[in-house]
């Protein structure tokens, strides 16, 4: 028996994945002929609203299947959910997804989404088609340049690779005050070395100045933390940036401040009155104070990261208002804001942050913070509308870095596709397509650590400090690592690099995720190949905005098409096998050429044993 109902082919789904307001959507299944099916009906789910069913018509038949269809009008952005029903002397029967397959199923009561976004959500071109490149400031590069005014109670070190430092101190506090004095000159000084790897957006974790050494603990909102250097020197920055294609967008951290700050001054290390100094401070209003100054909410109960109140008026209009925070950095030069944990913030205003980015600009990125599916995320007591148009730009797809880890660790091919089909059906194109595709970030495990094997769950900050990866796992740890860089490459969105991933760094999670940039001792293997893949990428225009179509995933193999109308087709097979194996294209692939791994044998492809074929029309 043929498949019911497969969302990736539009003879079932007229158009594919999500769906702009203001269009119509033809939805077809199939059944038997002997199922003796008298009626089918169309089921759709909306949060808060009850059911609509919609009665299908009888198309036609061969004479052992029949086709139902019907038709329905998208009126306005929204989140629907829809599976099918069919009646016979039998009774009802649910037609719905499989649990790990986006492939419909006799008996399943589960649901297909459908996203309905506005016809008018555009995100900004010159992101599409690109490389990200991730830079925690103060490991990247120390251009030693002399810094003034530099706080008193800071730890300078001068042994650039060093570990960081992860132990308590003697009151049992993790201070992470640290440095190794990365810079805006450091990084200044190796464009021209990021550029080589078609970078066309750094993405700067926090530059405002911080009391800590990843500076999520905001002290001044419209300052430079003064190891970086001054306002001038990030100006500088963008501005030589442009020269080599690439534009910076930073951090924007609005959740939360912190108690070393100008705003709170916990620790009166400022002269003007914080929150925490006075109820009459101007930034009283900011905070969530209880009954006295010690008691206030903080992020995730850390109490040197006290939340605001973002839907507070006087901190809504400091950040987003005209010359706000987001204007201030913006009109120095920045592109765009990565929103530190988007999800945390209320859709209000996440509102007012789009209004303020896209002021400056309609081609200003905005990019959001989501660990999961970002269409259907559910935070601030409901459901979110990050992607449904005029909110954000895209998000961090954490998604498709789960499902390219766990296919490499665990070979489960549907697993795989299902989980990057579902981000591809769910979001929007012009989100998809900007989305940021990452294999690590600060927050994560080094990718090269996990795909060699190495596991940092459950461990102490000292057991991590003492892992080390043989030689042979480190072997292939990089096999896998590049077959993940063939992935991330290929598939829709942005690909991310994690600053030193391509240089070989590993570690466990923070700090020892965070170590200084290894220059002069890098991993050749690993840096040229990132650079092929690179050169790939920009050289096919379907990997900036094609689409995607899964072709099959079964018994450790993925294989998926990236096409588009004018453009050369990109065919990727990846083999999670120990053996070697031909794939058999398909009658109208039999014209493609390998373009990156691979070896063309008759009607197929020899794929090596854990390891890759990418093919392109000839």
């Amino acid at each position: 028996m043929r498949c019911p109902f497969d969302p990736s082919k539009s003879w079932h789904k007229s158009i594919s994945g999500a769906v702009a307001a203001g269009n119509s959507l033809w939805l077809r299944v199939v059944l038997p002929r002997d199922f003796g099916v008298s009626a089918c009906r169309l089921i759709i789910s909306e949060d808060g609203k009850k059911d609509s069913v919609i009665s299908m018509t009888w198309d036609n038949t061969d004479g052992i299947e029949e086709w139902w269809q019907t038709e329905i009008y998208l009126d306005a952005p929204k989140l629907l959910f829809y599976r099918f029903q069919y009646e016979n002397s039998w009774g009802k029967t649910d037609i719905g997804a499989g649990k790990e397959t986006h492939l419909g199923e006799i008996s399943s009561k589960e649901k297909w989404q459908l996203t309905v976004y506005s016809p008018d959500y555009h995100t900004p071109d010159w992101i599409k088609g690109g490389i990200i490149y991730q830079i925690f400031p103060d490991r990247f590069c120390f251009s030693g340049k002399k810094k003034e005014n530099i706080p008193t109670d800071r730890i300078i070190r001068n042994d650039w690779g060093g570990t960081p430092v992860y132990l308590p101190d003697e009151n049992g506090i993790i201070r992470n005050n640290d440095y190794f004095c990365g810079d805006f000159k450091g990084i200044e000084e190796k464009l021209s070395y990021i550029a080589s790897l078609g970078v066309n957006c750094i993405y700067l974790n926090p530059i405002c100045e911080a009391h800590s050494n990843h500076r999520y603990d905001t002290a001044d909102y419209k300052k430079c933390d003064p190891l970086l250097g001054t306002i001038e020197d990030f100006s500088s920055l963008c501005e030589k940036a442009a020269e080599y294609g690439i534009k910076i967008i930073i951090d924007g951290v609005y959740s939360h401040t912190g108690a070393d700050s100008i705003y709170f001054n916990k620790y009166n290390r400022y002269e003007r009155t914080g929150a925490y100094n006075s109820a009459d401070s101007p930034y009283r209003s900011w905070y969530k104070f209880g009954k006295s100054n010690d008691k206030y909410e903080s992020w995730w109960g850390i109490d040197t990261l006290p939340e605001t109140k973002e839907e507070d008026s006087s901190f809504s209009q400091f950040i987003t208002g005209e010359n706000g925070v987001i204007d201030f950095w913006l009109k120095a030069g920045a592109a765009g804001i990565r929103l530190d944990v988007a999800d945390e913030l209320p859709d209000g205003f996440l509102d007012k942050v789009h209004d303020a980015v896209k002021r400056n600009g309609e081609d200003k990125y905005l990019l959001g913070e989501v660990w999961e599916d970002a269409t259907n995320k559910i935070s601030h007591g409901g459901r979110r509308r990050f992607l449904l148009g005029s909110q954000l730009d895209s998000v961090m797809n954490y998604p498709f870095r789960k499902a390219v880890i766990d296919f490499l660790l665990n070979s489960n091919a549907e697993r795989f596709m299902h989980s990057v089909f579902s981000i591809t059906e769910n979001y929007p194109p012009e989100a998809l397509h900007s989305a940021m595709n990452h294999l690590g970030t600060h927050d994560t495990e080094r990718i090269l650590t996990l795909l060699s094997g190495v596991s940092c769950e459950g461990k102490s900050r000292e057991m991590q400090a003492d892992i080390s990866i043989s030689d042979e796992a480190l072997k292939r740890g990089i096999k896998l690592l590049k077959m993940a860089l063939v992935i991330n490459f290929t598939l829709p969105g942005i690909p991310s690099i994690y600053y030193g991933d391509e240089a070989g760094l590993t570690g466990c999670k923070d700090p020892f995720n965070r170590f200084c940039f290894p220059w002069g001792a890098e991993n050749t293997d690993i840096l040229n190949f990132t650079k092929n893949i690179a050169l790939l990428r920009k050289e096919y225009e379907v990997l900036k905005d094609g689409g995607f179509y899964p072709i099959s995933a079964a018994l450790g193999c993925v294989a998926y098409l990236r096409y588009k109308e004018g453009a050369k087709r990109i065919f990727v097979v990846i083999n999670k096998n120990p053996q070697p194996i031909t794939y058999w294209l398909n009658p109208d692939m039999t014209d493609m050429i390998p373009v990156f791994g691979g070896v063309r044998f008759g009607g197929g492809v020899i794929v090596p044993g854990d390891g890759f074929a990418v093919l392109s029309d000839n």
